[in-house]
């Protein structure tokens, strides 16, 4: 019982400590520029693309085959698409008083993160049950790609409207569901492979709707330079070589 107590709480630090350190990027951009804000969107996106094409979705095709992954996938799309239409209609999006859209695409993001936490979760209570080193491993890979991820949330949230301290809460707290997954995957220990590539197909579909619904519209209205662009490129270059080395 405390292994599994402390296997969730350090699912819990892991998860908050990538998102957290983006986070606090909301406390350094009073006077961002559209040029900058577009390569800070674009970089992440493109990592976030790196991390669907060449973790999520190969790893949820290995474990549960094509059908469960793209059912995860269009769920995935279908469940942000309903959340971004009630998103738009909220009150607090009436009454923001900055970018509508850069709010809209941060809250999205964060809600992107939190799904992709948990089954990312799974792995690091799995792989600590099975190994302190690998576990110990797949978190520092996970914490690495959360950082910029952090940004794509808190920077676009901060130049939406909201404060500097609610950006940076709300980015953190969307590092909490690895602690439940990390719970999970120790406690289950062989839970079914297929619900897990549910999961991460789930996840996957809604972060690729965030990036190519959200992040790269928002960052060509901002800014139609050949900056936005290289920093897409950069980003999927960052998280291919994160994959490689994971």
């Amino acid at each position: 019982m405390g292994n599994l107590v402390n296997i969730t709480i350090f699912g819990f630090i892991s998860g908050i400590l990538g998102t957290g350190v983006g986070g606090m990027f909301a406390f350094f951009i009073n006077n961002i520029n559209n040029r900058l804000l577009g390569f800070i969107l674009e970089f992440s996106a493109g990592l976030m693309t790196s991390v669907v094409c060449f973790e999520l979705v190969p790893e949820a095709f290995e474990l549960g085959g094509t059908e469960l992954t793209l059912t995860g996938i269009v769920l995935g799309i279908l469940v942000i698409i309903i959340i971004e239409n009630f998103i738009r209609k909220a009150d607090f999006m009436k009454r923001s008083h900055g970018n509508s859209g850069l709010l809209r695409a941060g809250i999205l993001v964060a809600i992107g993160l939190a799904l992709h936490n948990f089954p990312e979760g799974f792995a690091v209570g799995s792989g600590i049950e099975a190994s302190l080193s690998l576990g110990m491993t797949i978190t520092a890979v996970i914490v690495i790609h959360d950082v910029p991820e952090g940004i794509a949330m808190a920077v676009p949230m901060r130049a939406g409207g909201f404060s500097k301290w609610k950006s940076f809460i709300l980015t953190v707290l969307s590092g909490i569901p690895m602690g439940f997954g990390a719970l999970a995957g120790a406690l289950l220990g062989e839970i079914s492979k297929g619900m897990v590539s549910l999961c991460l197909g789930f996840a996957g579909g809604a972060m690729l709707y965030i990036i190519f619904g959200e992040l790269v519209p928002e960052s060509k209205r901002l800014y139609l330079g050949r900056l936005s662009s290289i920093g897409n490129i950069i980003g999927i270059l960052c998280g291919i070589i994160i994959s490689t080395y994971s």
